[in-house]
């Protein structure tokens, strides 16, 4: 499997999320570059379809039963690439979960499962993975936000500010962590052609269309558009860049 570079032969990564969706494009993209890619999902045999896929076009990738929400289920996870492929060089934080609906009609089961897969996902899967990052020497973690997270979005409060949390902890970890050579950085999505998109807006056609129009590009992103700005985050062309938020958009926003 090439994309005729090879920028990361060699590295191990795990991508959280990646049987299907951006998880899934990003875990491609980075088999193509040469590396060892750990499918990290709930839905194990869809990360399973997802490994074979890789596989079959001659890249290296496994399958992990991995569940974010739970901090023993991603240092488990960690442990198992650790130790039947090799140490992790590469963390690419992309689980996420929503639900559209105007905050005061949200729930508080709805607010924890939000924060519980966009955030506190992002958080157990750092705690599983910096500390043996740390005692290397080195590492590259990406963590997938969201536009929503920059400038906020009708009916995602919660998940907005899930987001945006992501963005402000993983400029503190870039900041700790910059001693340890670890780069940290976010790539921040504008609205894409997703399963989890199509769910959320299943009954909002009006909103699915107003979203286009407002996108200088006039469509919405396709999974593909996001896993070339990982790719390079994560490969030692970026070795100097960390802290760093990208948004992958359209032109959606142009935030200074």
């Amino acid at each position: 499997m090439s994309s005729g570079i090879s920028r990361l032969n060699g590295k191990v990564a795990i991508v959280t999320g990646a049987a299907q969706g951006i998880g899934r494009a990003i875990a491609m993209r980075l088999a193509a570059e040469g590396a060892k890619v750990a499918i990290g999902d709930i839905k194990e045999d869809v990360a399973n379809r997802t490994a074979a896929e890789i596989k079959a076009a001659r890249g290296e990738a496994c399958a992990v039963k991995l569940d974010v929400t739970s901090l023993e289920s991603a240092i488990a996870a960690a442990e198992r690439v650790e130790r039947e492929v090799g140490p992790i060089d590469i963390l690419v934080n992309n689980a996420g979960w929503d639900k559209l609906e105007p905050f005061v009609e949200s729930t508080p089961e709805t607010w924890d499962r939000v924060i519980a897969i966009n955030f506190r996902g992002v958080i157990h899967c750092c705690k599983a993975v910096v500390p043996k990052m740390q005692a290397r020497g080195h590492g590259k973690i990406v963590s997938i936000a969201s536009d929503a997270g920059r400038v906020g979005s009708m009916g995602e409060a919660v998940y907005s500010g899930c987001k945006g949390g992501i963005i402000a902890f993983s400029k503190t970890l870039a900041r700790e962590l910059a001693r340890n050579n670890i780069n940290v950085n976010v790539v921040c999505p504008g609205p894409t052609e997703t399963a989890l998109l199509q769910g959320v807006m299943e009954h909002q056609p009006k909103v699915l269309d107003a979203m286009k129009r407002g996108i200088p590009m006039r469509r919405l992103g396709k999974p593909e558009d996001l896993a070339g700005a990982v790719a390079f985050f994560v490969s030692s062309d970026a070795d100097y860049a960390t802290g760093q938020v990208v948004s992958i958009s359209g032109g959606l926003t142009m935030v200074g």
